[in-house]
């Protein structure tokens, strides 16, 4: 129990700190998010410093407002899965990048949402006839070509 008890700390402690670390990425301050999100200021100072355990409600509204995804906070949450979905495997991988500022980060996961739109719309459209098919190829090597 003690042990349950522990990763249900450990990963209200990350989720704290992942939310702060976002924050002060597009740096914004707690009460400017709080507003943002539509919760109290202590309230996201807790949840921050681990001492709550947000909703999955508020985990959306603090992702809308940091403008990252709210999946990301789900699995830090521990109410996604992160091996069930491998886009939520890319997108947490994103937004823990040291490397890349608020910006690229959005840039970054709207170029990949786009991608993966496309790729679910040619996977889920009706078998094109062996010619067509080529020759959607070739029209898309040509788009593609600098």
């Amino acid at each position: 129990m003690a042990d349950v008890r522990q990763g249900v700390e450990d990963r209200l402690n990350d989720l704290g700190a992942f939310i702060r670390s976002q924050r002060e990425v597009a740096r914004i301050s707690v009460r400017r998010l709080a507003e943002l999100a539509d919760v109290s200021n202590p309230y996201l100072s807790q949840i921050e410093r681990g001492l709550r355990k947000p909703s999955a409600e508020i985990l959306q509204q603090i992702a809308k407002a940091l403008q990252i995804s709210s999946e990301s906070l789900y699995v830090r949450a521990g109410i996604l899965d992160p091996e069930r979905d491998p886009e939520v495997n890319v997108v947490d991988a994103v937004h823990r990048d040291p490397y890349l500022d608020a910006e690229q980060k959005r840039t970054l996961l709207r170029v990949y949402e786009s991608l993966r739109a496309e790729a679910q719309a040619h996977a889920t459209a009706p078998e094109a006839t062996d010619g067509n098919a080529a020759s959607d190829r070739g029209a898309r090597a040509k788009r593609q070509a600098p």
